[in-house]
């Protein structure tokens, strides 16, 4: 046995291993291993219970203590991985522990071509995160169709209704098969409330990118104003 090996004493009363420590770790965020779980580590040459362990510790941290328990994964949330979290802009500071905890307050929807997942007008309270895909932004105004942006993965949309649940401004449509991931008003009040050191820096991000778009609205607003007055002048 080499020093990186473990055994586990499963709940059956079955001993599993030796095993090396990212699959004693894999164990863990499956939920096969519990904090009370008895390890035997051959660097010691002792049983611990696996909450003692020094490499396993960080996982049975209570969150008053500023970590998470192993994340729960419920049909809404099954099949994303914090890693795949990561292809969302406003994700991205967030540690693989935080993403799994905020996967919790998610829900994964599947999107059709051509599907219209917001549209103008709609009451609604939920933004969406895009996983995978291609959408696009448009109005209607007088009848006349304009699309006003184009949108893909890592990108969101839905944010203004999820702060004053008012009408959709704009129709959102697939252009591809997608994946979304929503977070409905209720869910985000929750996250507020259970994790607000994880509601915050979500804010923060949606904030940043939200005054990126209205700084490049402006530069183009004045851009085409100096078209239109340069074109009066001649």
């Amino acid at each position: 046995m080499t020093t990186a090996d473990f055994i586990v004493w499963g709940h059956d009363q079955q001993a599993y291993g030796p095993v090396e420590l990212p699959t004693l770790v894999s164990w863990v965020q499956g939920e096969m291993i519990s904090s009370d779980t008895w390890i035997f580590d051959a660097r010691a040459f002792a049983w611990r219970k696996a909450a003692e362990l020094p490499e396993l510790r960080m996982f049975f941290v209570s969150s008053a203590d500023g970590a998470y328990p192993p994340a729960r994964k419920t049909p809404k949330t099954a099949g994303v991985e914090p890693q795949a979290l990561r292809r969302i802009k406003v994700l991205g500071c967030m540690t693989d522990r935080e993403l799994a905890r905020f996967a919790e307050f998610m829900e994964v929807e599947r999107v059709l071509p051509c599907e219209l997942v917001v549209k103008q007008g709609d009451l609604a309270a939920a933004i969406y995160l895009i996983l995978e895909g291609e959408f696009h932004v448009r109005v209607n105004l007088d009848g006349r169709e304009t699309v006003l942006a184009r949108l893909s993965a890592g990108d969101f949309f839905g944010d203004m209704s999820l702060f004053d649940h008012g009408p959709r401004s704009a129709d959102v449509v697939a252009d591809t098969s997608a994946r979304v991931l929503k977070v409905s008003a209720a869910a985000f009040e929750r996250l507020a409330k259970e994790a607000p050191e994880l509601a915050t820096p979500f804010l923060l991000a949606l904030g940043k990118t939200l005054v990126s778009r209205i700084r490049t609205e402006n530069k183009h607003h004045c851009e085409s104003a100096k078209v239109a007055r340069a074109l009066e002048l001649e």
